[in-house]
């Protein structure tokens, strides 16, 4: 099929709901969309009142709401005259990552047998699940003594948001489970292959992404060895027979689209499935990541993705996500920093201290009035942990400066600096450890809908903001794979570059910084920096280094004492 014809299908499953979309090839038009719900626990995800760390889903939701939204996403593409599904050349898949989930031999998840239904382990464990925090600690602390190589490029520190602390963590409170799993996939790996058909867990493709940023995959050794995890404990050793030993870029193809959901959804049968990939990291894709290239992926949470060439040896960067060959861009190194929390931080202050209609609207209108230090505010961003470049998911949110005068809109402000300064330092730290940053592309919700926050953050980094022309850059990407799985026989393409170049763009407008609020952004960065140490550190004599994590285990005391 010729290129100027053929669409691609990207299946985007984020936090709270499924996103399909149609896109042209030869152009990156997008021709139809659609986003369907997941329907199970608030909003999506499965919570715990007892534990705020417990986060998990439905696995059921994923196929109901991937069945909804493609098929909305063909019945508004069927309104364009030349639309026809054999259109559809190739598929794409991004889901959040580390949300691994326990599955049978045939992998088939285990929370969807009578038996597990109701079995809270046995669901999904979405990505900012933080249940695990204990055990993230101890595979630290173990690699650094026997295998110092394994977190080395991860940042030097294993998060209790990945795959071995979450297993680990199964293990000891819920053995029923782990006994019951035949093995674990990655949710980056069960959409491909529930798509297409593939029911033996020892045979289907795993996706590089996933496992080298979040399961300590790295070529020639693979996962770590047995003898690693006896260490942990002699089941993990066993489980590892029932993993994999190798694993694929986005690029290749799981396999074709097997005959029922190719019913189910209304699509060819046998339409190329690329291998998963994480979201942000095809986000990346959709933005037109190159080297020299920092993506921000600005959503629920914010990624920060480059790659890198293979030109020499990848230096360790203390405090990123992960360094991996391959996960982003065939051929290049992927690496991978962020923050946990940026549009869930705006949301909390929302939902909790402003009740008016519309306040998200109103806060950020009436915080665009304000002029940078003008609240005498500074704010932590780490209400949900800090990913980078303290990695340590028991730091809690700060800020300082109240008065019987505060605001809320000069609070939200405060929290948008916040992220924006937690940006500059994930920045500052890619750069002094040799990665240049020549251009920033964001992209997301936050981007496209929020010129405050991309102002702000021009002016606290320095640097001008531009925006990806798509605003479902994930979604883009995983189309971008699908095509690239298609390959040129079937109208796809050859390689990455090749479909970006064709699909991918940023919008006219980029923002600049402003000399005036980028000084006194300097000054309140050096604030931020002192604040980022004190309560951070716990090293260096830092005199409030254990305050966040003294009140969380007075909590869970107190908490437990009921």
């Amino acid at each position: 099929m010729p290129a100027s014809t053929a669409l691609s299908l990207g299946l985007d499953f984020g936090t709270n709901s499924v996103r399909a979309l149609l896109v042209e090839l030869a152009t990156g038009r997008e021709i139809a969309g659609a986003v369907a719900d997941y329907r199970s626990g608030t909003a999506g995800v499965i919570l715990d009142r007892r534990d705020p760390n417990l986060t998990r889903q439905n696995p059921a939701d994923y196929a109901t709401a991937m069945t909804r939204c493609v098929r909305a996403a063909l019945r508004q593409a069927a309104r364009t005259r030349s639309f026809r599904p054999d259109r559809i050349v190739g598929i794409g898949v991004d889901t959040t990552a580390s949300t691994p989930l326990p599955v049978d031999a045939h992998c088939t998840p285990l929370a969807l047998r009578p038996a597990f239904r109701r079995n809270v382990n046995a669901q999904a464990w979405l990505w900012k699940d933080h249940t695990s925090f204990a055990e993230a600690d101890e595979i630290t602390t173990l690699a650094r003594l026997e295998r110092p190589e394994y977190v080395r490029l991860c940042g030097g520190v294993y998060s209790s948001e990945w795959f071995w602390s979450k297993i680990v963590h199964c293990l000891r409170v819920a053995p029923e489970v782990f006994d019951a799993a035949a093995s674990w996939l990655e949710l980056c790996d069960y959409i491909p292959a529930l798509l297409v058909g593939c029911g033996d867990v020892r045979t289907l493709k795993r996706s590089v992404c996933a496992a080298g940023h979040k399961a300590l995959f790295h070529r020639p050794e693979g996962l770590p060895t047995a003898d690693f995890l006896n260490m942990l404990d002699p089941r993990l050793g066993e489980l590892r027979s029932r993993l994999y030993d190798d694993a694929c870029t986005s690029d290749q193809a799981a396999g074709g689209l097997c005959a029922t959901w190719a019913k189910r959804l209304g699509l060819p049968e046998g339409t190329p499935v690329a291998v998963g990939g994480i979201d942000a990291h095809l986000g990346a894709v959709g933005a037109g990541i190159r080297p020299g290239t920092l993506v921000k992926i600005l959503g629920t949470s914010a990624c920060d993705m480059l790659i890198a060439p293979h030109a020499g040896p990848m230096p360790d960067i203390p405090g990123v996500c992960g360094v991996v060959d391959g996960s982003i861009v065939p051929g290049y190194w992927g690496i991978e920093a962020g923050q946990p929390a940026v549009g869930d931080l705006f949301h909390w202050w929302v939902t909790n201290f402003d009740r008016r209609k519309d306040a998200h609207a109103r806060l950020t209108a009436e915080a665009a009035r304000l002029r940078p230090g003008q609240s005498g505010l500074l704010a932590l961003d780490w209400n949900n942990g800090n990913r980078s470049v303290l990695v340590d998911v028991r730091l809690t949110g700060v800020l300082v400066g109240q008065t019987l005068l505060t605001t809320p809109a000069e609070v939200y402000r405060a929290l948008v600096e916040a992220t924006a300064f937690g940006a500059r330092v994930i920045m500052e730290r890619l750069e002094e450890h040799g990665v240049r940053v020549r251009e920033v592309i964001n992209c997301g919700g936050i981007a496209d809908k929020n010129p405050l926050l991309m102002q702000i953050y021009a002016d606290v980094t320095g640097r001008p903001m531009k925006v990806s022309r798509s605003a479902q850059t994930c979604a883009l990407g995983a189309a971008i794979c699908g095509a690239v799985a298609a390959g040129p026989q079937r109208g796809g393409y050859r390689t990455v570059e090749e479909a970006q170049a064709a699909m991918c763009g940023v919008k006219r407008r980029a923002y600049e910084p402003v000399r005036a609020a980028r000084r006194v952004y300097d000054e309140l960065y050096v604030l931020y920096r002192r604040l980022h140490d004190a309560f951070g550190r716990t090293t260096d004599g830092a005199p409030v280094g254990r305050v966040m994590k003294d009140l969380i285990e007075l909590r869970e005391r107190v908490r437990a004492a009921r």
